[in-house]
């Protein structure tokens, strides 16, 4: 079977033929003409998209289609039933059974060719989606690799920076986007020297100023791209250091002059960093965390942002023992 091949299964040579006909000029094709050739060919080279007849001897379509879902290494193969079974109950069987669409018998090539096509487009946005979600772990991952933080930090990170933005009314789409973008706040570390970030003592005023430079640094590398996570994920790099007093890096902003995203991350990440046991500290209880982001309001944190995020404190905490959960586990 060709690489990415669509796969048409039907026990009627005739309409492997008429299959072929309406797809061959468009797509690499492999056929088979029962269910345990559909098995086989499958399981030997993933099949973009399988074409799959219902009333076969043997072993039927759903039989086929439940049997590829169940299996790790073929489960995210799109399944189309290509069927003269066309009442209701014929359909939710199928669309029980794991497939995405149901074409009826006789098929026009023009609805075959069209759904097709919509689905091997869902799928190319399902891989490129991954490929994202990959590229953000990347990234946040290369920021902390020579420092000393450890564990799930940024992801931690990220989800309570969704939380508070939820509850400042942000979209759920944007709080989404933004629990994606936080992670890579410190992405420029990356261009910082391993002897400044794992220092055990305090940074001379030299260090410092190296030190510092990872917030543009990180937007230099996250501003190239422009799908908008990370352009909001360059816009955080660079002000997440910024304080409501107009005393922070690098540029000195203050008030709402700073990206709201920045603000939000300062306040997550140092919640974060000071309930998380680190190799020259042990974890803050959350009563003194606490005081100490209060004593900041209005010099480093936004009060109205931090005013928000103690009310939805007990919501944060459970998160917090959510990904304690999981990173002891």
């Amino acid at each position: 079977m060709p690489s990415n091949a669509l796969l048409i299964v039907d026990d009627e040579p005739q309409n492997l033929a008429a299959m072929r006909q309406i797809l061959v000029d468009d797509y690499p094709l492999a056929f088979a003409r029962n269910g345990a050739e559909a098995l086989t060919a499958a399981a030997r080279c993933a099949p973009a998209l399988v074409l799959l007849d219902i009333q076969m001897p043997e072993m039927d379509g759903y039989q086929v289609c439940r049997t590829l879902k169940a299996d790790p290494a073929t489960a995210s193969i799109p399944v189309i039933f290509v069927s003269g079974l066309t009442d209701v109950g014929h359909e939710a069987e199928g669309f029980a059974a794991g497939a995405v669409d149901y074409i009826a018998k006789p098929y026009s090539p023009p609805t075959v060719r069209a759904r097709v096509a919509t689905h091997l487009s869902l799928v190319q946005a399902s891989r490129l989606e991954r490929s994202y979600h990959d590229a953000i772990a990347m990234l946040g991952m290369a920021g902390h690799y020579n420092d000393t933080d450890t564990g799930l930090h940024i992801w931690r990170m990220g989800a309570y920076a969704r939380e508070l933005a939820g509850a400042l009314g942000w979209p759920s789409a944007s709080c989404n986007e933004l629990e994606q973008a936080a992670p890579m706040h410190d992405t420029g570390k990356i261009g910082i020297p391993g002897e400044i970030l794992r220092k055990p003592g305090k940074l001379d005023a030299d260090e410092w100023e190296i030190m510092k430079g990872h917030a543009r640094i990180g937007h230099e590398i996250l501003s190239r791209s422009d799908a908008a996570v990370f352009k909001l994920a360059a816009e955080i790099a660079l002000r997440h250091h910024e304080r409501w007093d107009g005393s922070g890096y690098p540029d000195g902003l203050a008030g709402e002059s700073i990206p709201e995203s920045a603000r939000i991350v300062a306040i997550a990440d140092v919640f974060d960093a000071l309930t998380m046991k680190r190799p020259y500290k042990d974890a803050w209880p959350i009563e003194r965390t606490m005081t100490t982001l209060r004593e900041s309001s209005g010099s480093h944190f936004d009060p109205r942002l931090l005013d928000r995020f103690v009310e939805i404190l007990p919501r944060i905490l459970e998160v917090k023992s959510q990904w304690d959960a999981r990173e002891s586990a």
